[in-house]
């Protein structure tokens, strides 16, 4: 393509002299066409190790994920209904195994443990008694070291009677649904070696996902 440049008239500064450019003819010159790099397309085996890598990189990282979170939790069914109304057969409970790594069983918490004369069960109740405690039942209440507790999440008033001293590295464990539960009250105390962890959260059904709720019992702290 030809380009065309006007006729320009340039005047200097010396009167009567002015000087005349000639149109010229311009001729741009046009730039190379751009070099396109074609990739070299991989062979079969290449493309499918390259796929491999990939399948196995997902699976090492899914594995290590699956056992990170089944260091820190476990999973139980709850069965029967020896802790109702809290929780009910049938329910799917997350357990925290850290709970108590950095800080010590409280009374209100509901931990799951192995079963003392069982030990391939695990049990779900909440913890009533520590270590020194003395735990009683009669009149319908259960108290610790002689204060009565105000426990709403009951199904019952316990009918049964009886006294039990918690000894060090021991823990008292009752169901809330008291009078139909196997517990420390039928088979003693729990030793804290067999604690699992602490129960936080129902995961399944969906229609009661929500977290357990963990009463503060500190008032039946002796003084």
């Amino acid at each position: 393509m030809t380009l065309v440049l006007a006729q320009r008239v340039l005047s200097r500064p010396f009167p009567g002299r002015i000087i005349i450019i000639p149109m010229t003819d311009y001729i741009p010159v046009q730039p190379p066409p751009p070099e396109f790099i074609v990739p070299k397309k991989r062979s079969l085996f290449v493309r499918f190790m390259h796929l491999v890598g990939e399948v196995l990189q997902t699976i090492l990282v899914a594995g290590l994920l699956f056992l990170a979170v089944n260091l820190v939790t476990a999973r139980i069914r709850v069965e029967g209904n020896s802790m109702e109304p809290s929780l009910h057969d049938g329910e799917f409970v997350v357990v925290n195994r850290l709970a108590y790594r950095w800080s010590l069983p409280d009374r209100g918490d509901i931990i799951v443990f192995n079963f003392p004369l069982d030990p391939q069960r695990r049990f779900i109740k909440r913890i009533i008694g520590l270590p020194g405690d003395t735990v009683s039942a009669h009149s319908n209440h259960i108290y610790v070291n002689g204060i009565a507790l105000s426990e709403p999440y009951v199904a019952a008033a316990p009918l049964y009677t009886g006294q039990w001293v918690i000894g060090e590295d021991e823990v008292f464990v009752l169901g809330d649904n008291r009078n139909n539960s196997s517990d420390s009250q039928n088979w003693g105390n729990l030793p804290e070696s067999a604690i699992i962890g602490r129960a936080e959260l129902v995961y399944w059904p969906p229609d009661v996902i929500g977290v357990i709720p963990h009463y503060n019992l500190a008032q039946a702290a002796p003084e």
